[in-house]
């Protein structure tokens, strides 16, 4: 029997965290691509460190995205989170292209050719989830974790402060009662910050976000709430921790509520199933839990390189659902094509969609009129209450 009352925690790291800076240069660059051509391949690394970025991978594409082009691309990517300091500054940093074509062998595998589908970019299991204890289907201490982060980032851009930097964590620990969240037990915050800037005032600005997040009453007890614990984080960033790109998977997807199938996303084009498939899991487990069939389903796919259909397909809804699973399974089969290029054309991922995507998760997120998080959609609602006469 699974418990029903503990305490849970998930982390969330903001867009200025240097992981995330390296996340969001590599899913600029897959857009800078898909841009170009929709059908481009792309894998590409970042990594970054004091006035440092050093970018390397393999694609296939258009011959108009030169080097330049990816490094402007970067510089941009790093102006757009907000560092213009000194030790890792948008117009000041080094910046190196290694980008290099894709390999023939992998090419050979993925492409489709004569009667062969369009095989997956890679071996590999992907995960999806969702959870009806949050209105986006997430859980609880992701989804608020994230939302301390965004606030305190939107506070920073509109220049309602201005003793922020853009380096910061969030961890909040819930208490479930019952199997649901009812309030924190600790909240963890941790700030860039200018250098004169007074831990207190820090603190109570702090404050007002996490208030604003979180649901009302849920605030923890005042000697659990720690604000820059270590009394202080003036060097941040990549200036003060080098960053590499796909490092902060547990963040991306579901904050440890959840597996993981290992893989990271961003830098990748949508042929690769670390992330397609991991974003086609995530959906239908959203529509499962959207159509009232479970509280709580996970989804796996498995992928051999080369191979267009999935190996397999798991449904797990941890005793919540009210239909059979074995069904459910065949039924999702039966409303989404999970080869990789049905997939990529369910959800429509050929676009220039990925860099809003590189902090604050890959889930959880509304659908925008661009084609963004098309995965988020509840579409699938209506057909999956038809076969089960709901």
């Amino acid at each position: 029997m699974s418990k029903t009352d503990y305490v849970f925690t998930s982390e969330s790291v903001s867009e200025g965290h240097p992981d995330k800076v390296s996340d969001r240069i590599s899913d600029s660059i897959v857009d800078l691509f898909l841009k170009a051509d929709p059908y481009s391949r792309v894998a590409v690394e970042t990594l970054c460190t004091t006035n440092l970025i050093v970018l390397a991978g393999e694609v296939r594409g258009p011959s108009s995205v030169t080097h330049d082009a990816m490094i402007e691309s970067a510089r941009q990517a790093v102006k757009a989170i907000g560092y213009e300091q000194d030790g890792f500054h948008w117009k000041n940093a080094k910046v190196e292209c290694h980008v290099h074509a894709q390999s023939a062998d992998i090419a050979v595998g993925v492409d489709s050719a004569g009667n062969k589908d369009e095989g997956a970019g890679d071996q590999g299991i992907m995960f999806g989830y969702a959870v009806n204890e949050t209105p986006s289907l997430m859980p609880a201490p992701l989804y608020y974790s994230h939302a301390i982060l965004k606030s305190l980032a939107e506070a920073r851009h509109d220049k309602d402060v201005d003793f922020l930097g853009p380096d910061a964590k969030s961890q909040i620990s819930l208490r479930y009662a019952g199997g649901k969240p009812v309030g924190a037990t600790s909240i963890v915050v941790s700030t860039q910050h200018a250098e004169k800037a007074d831990q207190e005032t820090i603190r109570e600005y702090v404050r007002k976000h996490v208030l604003d997040a979180i649901p009302k009453g849920w605030m923890c007890p005042e000697p659990e709430f720690y604000v820059n614990p270590t009394g202080r984080f003036v060097i941040g960033g990549p200036d003060g921790d080098t960053g590499l790109t796909g490092r902060k998977i547990i963040v991306d997807t579901y904050g440890g509520a959840a597996p993981h199938g290992g893989g990271a996303f961003s830098g990748k084009d949508p042929t690769k199933v670390d992330r397609s498939a991991a974003y086609a899991a995530r959906y239908l487990a959203k529509n499962v839990v959207g159509a009232g069939l479970a509280d709580r389903c996970v989804i796996q796919l498995s992928y051999a390189i080369g191979v267009s259909k999935p190996l397999s397909v798991y449904v797990d809804t941890y005793g919540t659902g009210n239909v059979d699973e074995d069904k459910l399974s065949k039924v999702l089969q039966e409303l989404m094509d999970l080869s990789p290029r049905g997939i990529r054309e369910h959800l429509k991922l050929n676009r220039p969609i990925y860099e809003r995507t590189s902090a604050y998760g890959h889930f959880g997120r509304d659908p925008d009129g661009s084609g963004g998080f098309s995965w988020e959609r509840l579409d699938l609602v209506d057909q999956l209450e038809s076969a089960f006469g709901i």
